[in-house]
C-alpha cells in the first residue's frame, strides 16, 4: 500500500485511507488525535477487540449499533450485564456476533472499573504507557511495539481478554498515543499540533 495517496482535497492522505470512503472522514478527524476521555477510551478498545480478524471498514459501519447494543459503552452498566444480554447482544444483527469477544466487553468493562478505582481513571493508566519520542518507529512500519507489548501483557495480568498485542499497537495509534499518520500525511503535523496542546491525564 502507498505510504500517501491524494485526499477528497487532492493532499495527501494515509495510504490506508484508499481502502474504503468512509475512512477519510475518520482519519481526518479522529485517528491519531489524544483521547483522555475514560469512555471513549474504553469504546476503543472494545471496537478494536471486536475488529481482531475483521476489517476496521465492517466495525466502524457498525459502530453507532454496537454504542446502541452496549449501552454507550458506559463500563459500570456493562459489567453488569448477565446472560439475558449476552443472549439479547447475540441476537442483535447490527453488532459482530461474537460470543467470546462479546463476553470480553462485558469482562473487560468489570476489569476497567477496578483499574479506574486503582489508578484514578483508565486514561491515567493508559497514558502512562505513551511511547518515548525515541523509541517510536518510522511511520506506518510496525503493527506492534514494545510498548503494545507491555501494555498488552499488563492488562492480561489484569484479567482483560482479548487485548493482544497487535489490538493493543491499534488502540495506541488511533488515540494519539502514536502519531502513526505517515510522512508527508497532512494530518500528521495537525496530530503532534493537538498532542502538544493535549493534557495527560493524571
Amino acid at each position: 500500500m502507498a505510504k500517501t495517496v491524494p485526499g477528497p482535497d487532492g493532499r495527501p492522505r494515509c495510504g490506508w485511507c484508499s481502502a474504503a470512503p468512509e475512512f477519510f472522514a475518520y482519519h481526518d478527524h479522529e485517528w491519531g488525535y489524544p483521547v483522555g476521555d475514560d469512555r471513549l477510551l474504553f469504546e476503543k478498545l472494545c471496537l478494536e477487540s471486536f475488529q481482531s480478524g475483521l476489517s476496521w471498514r465492517t466495525i466502524l459501519a457498525k459502530r453507532d449499533n454496537f454504542r446502541a447494543a452496549f449501552d454507550n459503552f458506559d463500563r459500570e452498566k456493562v459489567a453488569r450485564y448477565g446472560e439475558g444480554d449476552v443472549a439479547r447482544l447475540l441476537g442483535d444483527a447490527g453488532i459482530v456476533r461474537h460470543r467470546g469477544k462479546i463476553e470480553a466487553v462485558i469482562n473487560n468493562a468489570a476489569r476497567a472499573c477496578e483499574l479506574a478505582e486503582e489508578e484514578g481513571s483508565l486514561a491515567a493508566y493508559i497514558w502512562r504507557h505513551e511511547p518515548a519520542p525515541e523509541d517510536l518507529a518510522e511511520p506506518q512500519s510496525l503493527t506492534t511495539s514494545p510498548m503494545s507489548v507491555k501494555l498488552s501483557k499488563d492488562l492480561k495480568k489484569r484479567g482483560w481478554k482479548f487485548v493482544g498485542p497487535t489490538t493493543v499497537f491499534a488502540f495506541l495509534q488511533a488515540m494519539g498515543l502514536i502519531n502513526d499518520h505517515a510522512t508527508g500525511c497532512v494530518m500528521r503535523e495537525k496530530a503532534a499540533q493537538a498532542r502538544r496542546a493535549f493534557t495527560v491525564p493524571r
